[in-house]
């Protein structure tokens, strides 16, 4: 803990300082960014806002920022559930899907209004493209028809007519066109491959009307994800592939062979849950921008393609997303440890950065906990991944003879992963004189395909292994208190927590479940198509693998969980139902475990509304101070 020389310190019991950083102020710092696109002139996002819980579009011009959308409308897509690619330029104006009716909106630049320009019902549109050359938003379609969820790649006019690209696959992605619009790409799978496991490039001819007359897919491992293909300026077709292990950027001949472009031994993307990522962009002059992880840490650099020289870019950031550029700019967000996340604009000939919009934080950067990589040794040898923060204000220091408490992070998807970005959450117990440790498990995305697949049939097995190692490390360590460890996670990362607590509960003081998977077999009948088959991927096929789900099943171990444990659930959660939750409770209270179980009405799975947000954190910390 870094102090001010001459500052008056006080010393407090850890997990008991005194700060004036509020649980209120931890959640409205968070904003966030998505989205991008730009032209010559502007540059535009869709900008989540805790303060109302909206999501809007926002300009940047020369001149400043504007918030273009109107009141009264959210951007957002729910296609797959976890939405992306909810906006688009078109021209003069832009076009954006509203999170209320899923319908697709179109606004001049210079209006203040909008018109709805398609919707279909009990239909949602996400993957916003726009073409130029035919005035038409390209999308994809996700229609609900009973128990029956179709998708297809549309394209909707300006005008208000939709027509039909590809159908056919489970599922699409990324739809792009090529410079002269004569060609489309997308990604494409089918169940029960998953947009990390095995995913196909499919390249379409198009006519002058814009449809497909005929199409191919590119040639395949047939055992590879390939994600967010992209044209380069030359109209030279280019993609993510995982085929030596690691997401990298290969370029498609013309013949249809594979070749390896310059770039790092490294995932060079994220796991695909949303529509229209980009985590590299293909620049004038033949050159690169490639985002890539090491040890879970991003990196940015300019490759020239033919001579591979490599210029770093962005000292000092650690995550970055949603790349695009113009003639002269390279935009992106990207986050840091003193910064969750803002909007950069950088100048690929000299490394010039500037930043046009930036989540804001109301703690100073000595109060800020600043991550430590973690790497440690687990289950079969294996090394796991993580960051570490230890306890932080500048006002108070922990008694000398006393190692702070520990909160364990356990992130949700879970092949998704937490990153080196300042997280307010996550400060918010560092404050207090907590230490964290937010882990990247085996099976978290940016390490690898190996890294991820150790999920496969493991959920609820090496997540836990790795959380328990993790406990020892740091102990080892003497960087915590190992008979004082709380834990906690959402969604998925609930599910995690709770196997936690069924193999080890004497490890840990007490937990928080926040819309915590408790019955994997449950959750298996009633989930959306996205995800329909990933639970066999995580855990096995329930005739083949029945023994299995009932050793993982939180519900089904409850006996074995002495620890107290407090859950959060959204009564409108339409993933992990209410029900669930509260017979996960019920099951605890049985046993006369310490429950308590907090319920949002109008919540769904995954809390938005700040004044909940802060709430949750207010009173897992009370209920963790009643075990400190």
């Amino acid at each position: 803990m870094s102090v001010p020389r001459g500052s008056s310190v006080k010393v407090e019991p850890y997990g008991h300082w005194n700060t004036d950083f509020s649980a209120r102020q931890a959640v409205v710092a968070g904003t966030d960014y998505a989205d991008l696109c730009c032209d010559e002139q502007r540059l535009l996002w869709v900008e989540f806002q805790p303060g109302d819980g909206r999501n809007v579009v926002v300009e940047w011009t020369e001149a400043g920022l504007r918030r273009l959308t109107p009141e009264g409308y959210s951007v957002h897509s729910r296609v797959y559930e976890y939405g992306g690619g909810a906006l688009c330029l078109a021209g003069e104006a832009l076009v954006f899907i509203d999170d209320a009716d899923q319908a697709l909106y179109y606004q001049a630049l210079d209006s203040d209004d909008c018109q709805r320009l398609f919707g279909r019902e009990h239909c949602r549109y996400g993957g916003l493209r726009f073409d130029a050359r035919r005035r038409q938003v390209l999308a994809v379609e996700e229609c609900h028809a009973g128990q029956r969820v179709t998708h297809r790649l549309v394209s909707i006019g300006l005008d208000g007519l939709r027509q039909v690209l590809i159908e056919g696959a489970d599922f699409y992605n990324s739809p792009c066109l090529s410079p002269d619009g004569d060609q489309l790409a997308w990604i494409e799978w089918s169940r029960p491959d998953l947009p990390w496991t095995r995913t196909r490039l499919g390249i379409g001819q198009l006519d002058q009307a814009g449809r497909v007359v005929m199409f191919h897919y590119a040639d395949s491992t047939g055992n590879e994800s390939i994600q967010q293909p992209s044209w380069s300026p030359e109209g030279e077709l280019i993609c993510l592939s995982d085929r030596r292990g690691y997401w990298m950027p290969w370029r498609i001949d013309g013949d249809g062979g594979w070749q390896p472009l310059p770039a790092q031994t490294a995932d060079h993307a994220s796991a695909p849950w949303q529509l229209n990522p980009q985590h590299y962009a293909d620049l004038p002059s033949r050159w690169l921008a490639l985002s890539w992880f090491e040890g879970g840490l991003g990196h940015l650099a300019l490759r020239q393609r033919e001579t591979a020289e490599e210029r770093r870019l962005a000292h000092g950031y650690t995550r970055f997303r949603a790349l695009t550029h113009n003639r002269h700019w390279l935009f992106c967000i990207a986050g840091s440890p003193t910064c969750s996340a803002a909007i950069v604009r950088i100048n690929p000939h000299n490394g010039e950065l500037s930043v046009l919009s930036q989540a804001s934080s109301a703690l100073a950067e000595a109060d800020i906990a600043k991550p430590r990589r973690l790497l440690y040794l687990s289950g079969q040898g294996d090394t796991a991944h993580g960051f570490f923060y230890p306890p932080c204000n500048s006002q108070v220091r922990g008694p000398a003879d006393q190692r702070p408490p520990l909160v364990i992070f356990t992130h949700g998807g879970p092949t998704s992963a937490c990153y080196a970005t300042l997280d307010n959450r996550i400060q918010f117990w560092t404050q207090r004189g907590f230490a964290v440790a937010d882990l990247n498990y085996r099976g978290s995305s940016n390490f690898g395909r190996a890294y991820r697949d150790k999920l496969r049939h493991g959920w609820g097995q090496v997540d836990v292994e790795d959380v328990l190692a993790v406990i020892d490390h740091l102990a080892h360590q003497g960087s915590i208190d190992p008979e004082r460890v709380f834990i906690r996670g959402q969604s998925a990362g609930g599910y995690t927590t709770l196997c936690s607590l069924v193999a080890a509960s004497e490890r840990f003081r007490a937990a928080a479940s926040l819309y915590g998977v408790s019955d994997p077999l449950r959750l298996r009948a009633i989930t959306h198509k996205f995800e329909a088959d990933y639970i066999d991927w995580l855990i096995g096929h329930p005739q083949t693998d029945a023994v299995r789900y009932q050793q993982r099943s939180p519900l089904a171990q409850a006996e074995r969980i002495r620890t107290p444990v407090i859950f959060f659930q959204g009564l409108q959660d339409a993933v992990v139902l209410p029900e669930q939750t509260k017979q996960m409770v019920q099951a605890l209270e049985d046993n006369g475990v310490p429950v308590q179980c907090v319920t949002f009405a109008e919540e769904r799975h995954g809390f938005r509304r700040p004044d909940n947000l802060a709430r949750v954190l207010e009173q897992e910390l009370g209920f963790y101070r009643a075990w400190l």
